[in-house]
């Protein structure tokens, strides 16, 4: 069910991008031009393609439908992401424990008021470093996370 992510899912990828900031981000933004103009699934699909954060190992649950997709880079957990639709159903905590288990991801950033990010997380062994940084362009702080 977890397979390594080609060209052809990248439309795919960017439509889970794009719900999830709907959902997930523009509550904490608030930045109505971006999470409804800017950020469409075309741009996602120029974000796949062509971002550091999804310059490592790019991997898609896939059985038969594209629910989920963790990507790698060195040994961060740089996106990990469920469509909306598929969330609670152990998805994320397969890719997660795919990600440490297969390639060795061992800390991430997210959004100090993601709260539910970071419980999950948090239930999978990683703790806060007490490091954070701002989220590019913004007054929103990144924490990181590593595996204990």
């Amino acid at each position: 069910m977890i397979r390594r992510a080609t060209d052809a899912d990248t439309g795919r990828i960017a439509e889970i991008l794009v719900f999830n900031n709907r959902i997930y981000y523009y509550p904490i933004f608030r930045d109505l031009e971006f999470s409804f103009g800017e950020y469409t699934v075309l741009a996602a699909c120029r974000e796949v393609r062509f971002s550091p954060e999804f310059a490592g190992d790019l991997y898609v649950w896939d059985d038969g439908v594209i629910r989920g997709f963790v990507s790698v880079v060195g040994r961060e957990l740089a996106k990990l992401y469920v469509d909306p639709f598929f969330q609670r159903q152990g998805i994320g905590a397969r890719l997660l424990d795919y990600a440490v288990e297969t390639c060795g991801a061992r800390t991430l950033w997210a959004l100090e008021k993601n709260e539910g990010a970071l419980r999950f997380y948090a239930r999978h062994g990683f703790a806060l470093t007490g490091e954070w940084k701002y989220e590019e362009g913004t007054t929103e702080r990144l924490v990181r996370l590593e595996l204990k």
